[in-house]
């Protein structure tokens, strides 16, 4: 078997154009095995072999998926070869999120176990294997930080693994996310997302690597990486298929509003800030599926965006994987946008502007063989994208070993290697904002009565795209059993609750009433009057930031601030004049200036996931010198947005009352230790198109070892357009010991010194380019770069 790249699509392709002018796709000889079930023969003989065999009807069911389960399952969720036959007589293309049996009786719990799962895929694998011509189904799950699914392993939000500035951590942990997928017979991801974040008003900013355009791409490429390893040789058995979204530029919708129109401010922007991770991920990724979502760009929707979705994302970058729509994303095309007036048209549109498959559930693809037969979808047009469908079950191995131990799947799901991973990526997430008179690290025996407040302490957020690990270490958890040993001890009072329940899923965010909210207040502060140090934990839920999906499911926010009686707790407390240090537990930047003048340290944590407790602990206490650094800036108030620090020279004037500058900019973020970065040095007679190598020396100043993550940052001189004053092109995280010197490279590939110019062309720059470097925008030091012509 051949690998999974894009010769293995190309030639696939053209096998399959071969085969349908062939006679041979009308009449085909008989055989003793049909070349199609020879696991020797190349991947695109096996492709154009089998599509030759199909009818429209059944190569339509290869672009469709199924959501809804009880259509194939009976009563108890056990899967009914009946029903399904009944139901898809033509087959099934795909499964939607198999660990959910869609069974939502009162006492019953919709979700599998991996053991499940793995046997009920077993089954409609069993089944798929004895239709007419034996096609497997392709299983997708979600993973945006670790398998969303029951009792899997939990890492911390993909905001917060963007705080690590560390591409290997993430590529580690989306294997282990990958092994866990892998068990239950699922093989394709919905994962990641690289959206640049350019409002923090989004609920889905959690989701996100970010505001930096170079920050999400390099960490969306180490993400698929993980998940999928190498693919040259085939899909491992223990790796799963990648899908990057939400093509494209979804992170930069009109007023933080989700799905709505992208502000783009031209073409040359968008090409520059907001597509490149989605290329990065196609060019460098090799990402084997790309999801075009629900929002439109100039007037054209993404699952109708032909430009996009065939010009750019295959003439121009050659993708060659399978585009999948993200759910009911084609059918809005009727409902929201108004661009088609039936789903037949609906399904027209996507298809011939370049989307492979509709997810979640057959909606406007059913439409597909009368399309054909009316000739509004041509055949080649059909047989290309069930070819790549195609393609990638062969090269996954589905074809020939489709079916998975049942017995593994439980007892690899969570296990002590998966805890461990998720505790040393939450370590190296956090990012100390602030620590005034070196109040963190606390010592032991200098704490003395320790006060934690705030419902996240004891009830811990995990973040959107979640399901229920096999236990979650909350931070009061941790610290009591941080005081064991007798050396202090730790009161903890509830003090302010966000919702009255904590349900990403639930449609309505119900707060507490006033008179609850006070009583709640009054009793932290008695707690906190005792104590000689406080704890406070603030932030979000996944209710209170999150994905909005519909009217009815809302997510987006107004306001920065501190989400209900937070901040009235926090400015109480803080009156007392006892040492404060204030942990927050929140997926998008919140606006909290007075805290930010007050309190006497600050960890922003995002949402940590399963170790939240460990992993605090471990920083409080100083087992892990905090070392992330803000992959997203944080604003003073919501009148400051835009707030991402990547803006044209012309920008940040000034306000009449307020400054420009945020509460702490993209990058920040301190230490234990401290660091001195010396200026960049900078290879001399380099001509445009080469890699440049920037190099600094680190040094480790302090008492105790720590890290520090060398910045890179470049503008030019002069340019035919106008360029961001500043842009992130490269980084690297380095441990140092205390007094520890080291020589740090970091190499920038020749496309950092590329712009869009005036004819709409990308090319490499010549001329005098500034470089800086650093631990942080406030802390740079600058070199000049020539490149020849």
């Amino acid at each position: 078997m051949t690998g999974i790249d894009r010769r293995t699509f190309a030639k696939a392709g053209a096998a399959v154009a071969a085969a349908a002018l062939s006679p041979a796709a009308v009449a085909l000889p008989a055989a003793a095995r049909p070349r199609y079930r020879d696991p020797s023969a190349p991947i695109p003989e096996r492709v154009a072999d089998l599509l030759a065999r199909m009818t429209v009807a059944e190569k339509a069911a290869q672009l469709m998926a199924v959501s809804n389960k009880p259509v194939i399952q009976d009563a108890a969720g056990t899967f009914d070869p009946a029903k399904a036959r009944a139901a898809f007589p033509d087959g099934i293309g795909h499964i939607a999120s198999p660990s959910l049996s869609g069974l939502g009786r009162p006492g019953v719990d919709p979700t599998r176990t991996a053991g499940e799962t793995a046997r009920f895929m077993n089954a409609v694998q069993a089944w798929a294997a004895a239709t007419r011509l034996g096609i497997p189904v392709l299983a997708h799950e979600e993973s945006l930080h670790g398998l969303a699914r029951r009792d899997a392993t939990s890492f911390p939000q993909a905001i917060g693994l963007a705080s690590s500035f560390d591409p290997d951590l993430l590529t580690r942990v989306f294997a282990s996310a990958a092994a866990e997928t892998r068990l239950r017979g699922v093989h394709l991801v919905l994962t990641p997302v690289v959206d640049v974040a350019r409002d923090p008003r989004w609920g889905r900013t959690e989701e996100t690597y970010g505001e930096d355009t170079f920050l999400c791409a390099t960490m969306g490429v180490a993400a698929i990486r993980g998940f999928q390893g190498d693919l040259s040789r085939g899909l491992a058995p223990d790796r799963v298929l990648a899908t990057v979204k939400h093509f494209a530029g979804h992170g930069g919708s009109e007023g933080g509003e989700n799905a709505a129109p992208l502000v783009t401010g031209g073409e040359r922007t968008f090409r520059e800030q907001l597509l490149p991770p989605y290329r990065a991920a196609v060019e460098q990724g090799h990402a084997a599926a790309v999801m075009p979502t629900y929002h439109e760009v100039d007037g054209v929707p993404m699952c109708a965006n032909h430009r996009l979705l065939t010009d750019v994302l295959r003439g121009e970058w050659g993708f060659a994987g399978i585009t999948v729509s993200d759910y009911e994303g084609i059918r809005q095309l009727r409902t929201i946008h108004h661009v088609a007036a039936t789903d037949a048209d609906a399904a027209a549109l996507a298809i011939l502007a370049g989307v492979d498959v509709e997810f979640p559930d057959p909606q406007t693809y059913v439409h597909l063989p009368a399309l054909v037969a009316a000739g509004r979808v041509p055949m080649a047009r059909l047989d290309e994208a069930v070819g790549r469908v195609l393609t990638l079950k062969f090269a996954s191995g589905l074809f020939d070993r489709p079916m998975v131990d049942v017995g593994r799947a439980d007892r690899l799901t969570g296990t002590a290697a998966g805890r461990a991973l998720a505790r040393e990526a939450a370590g190296r997430t956090m990012i100390l904002l602030k620590n005034d008179h070196a109040t963190l690290p606390f010592d032991p025996a200098r704490v003395g009565r320790l006060a934690v407040l705030g419902i996240s302490a004891s009830d811990t957020p995990i973040g959107g795209y979640s399901d229920k690990p096999r236990h979650v270490v909350s931070v009061v958890e941790a610290l009591q059993a941080e005081a064991a040993s007798g050396r202090f001890q730790v009161d903890y009072a509830v003090g302010v609750r966000l919702t009255r329940t904590r349900v990403w899923e639930e449609n309505e965010v119900i707060p507490p009433t006033p008179a609850e909210a006070k009583a709640l207040r009054d009793e932290a502060l008695a707690v906190a009057a005792r104590a000689d140090r406080v704890l406070l934990v603030l932030g979000d839920n996944e209710e209170t930031s999150r994905e909005a999906w519909s009217a009815e499911h809302l997510g987006d926010r107004a306001h920065l601030d501190l989400w209900g009686e937070q901040e009235a707790l926090a400015e109480a407390v803080l009156a007392l004049g006892k040492p404060v240090v204030v942990l927050l537990l929140n997926g998008r930047p919140p606006a909290i200036p007075f805290i930010a003048e007050h309190a006497d340290a600050i960890l922003e944590g995002w949402y940590l996931g399963q170790e939240t407790g460990n992993a605090v602990a471990d920083v409080l206490f100083g087992r892990v010198n905090p070392g992330g650094k803000l992959p997203i800036s944080i604003p003073r108030s919501e009148g400051q947005l835009p707030s991402y620090y990547s803006v044209k020279p012309s920008a940040r004037r000034g306000y009449l009352d307020s400054p420009t500058t945020p509460l702490w900019a993209f990058g920040h973020g301190l230490s234990y230790t401290r660091f001195d970065v010396s200026a960049p040095r900078l290879p001399a007679g380099v001509r445009a198109g080469a890699a440049v190598t920037v190099e600094v020396d680190v040094t480790n100043t302090g008492d105790r070892a720590g890290d520090e993550v060398v910045q890179v940052y470049l503008h030019p001189a002069v340019s035919p357009v106008t360029e961001p004053a500043r842009a992130l092109k490269g980084f690297r995280r380095v441990t140092l010991a205390a007094g520890e010197r080291r020589t740090v490279a970091v190499t920038l590939e020749p496309r950092a010194f590329a712009i869009v110019g005036l004819d709409m062309k990308e090319a490499v720059l010549p001329g005098a380019w500034v470089v800086e470097a650093g631990p942080g925008l406030d802390r740079l030091k600058t070199a000049t770069l020539t490149l020849s012509a």
